[in-house]
């Protein structure tokens, strides 16, 4: 496994919230460097967020579950 895996990813999209007090937002991100460069993929992020943030990956291949519909 390399070293250095993580990316830089800017946030295209907010889902929505998730969690059991919704105290994660879900978001859309594009990954800005690296071997899945351009890749669009979900992921799970804590704090405040906003459309266009970059925000750091530790990796690239794993994505959050879908959220459902109540």
């Amino acid at each position: 496994m390399p070293e250095d895996t993580s990316a830089p990813a800017e946030v295209v999209e907010l889902v929505g919230r998730t969690g059991m007090a919704g105290e994660a937002t879900q978001v859309k991100v594009r990954v800005l460097s690296g071997q899945d460069r351009g890749k669009i993929i979900t992921r799970n992020v804590m704090g405040p967020i906003r459309i266009g943030d970059v925000v750091i990956l530790r990796e690239t291949a794993r994505e959050a579950r879908k959220l459902s519909v109540r």
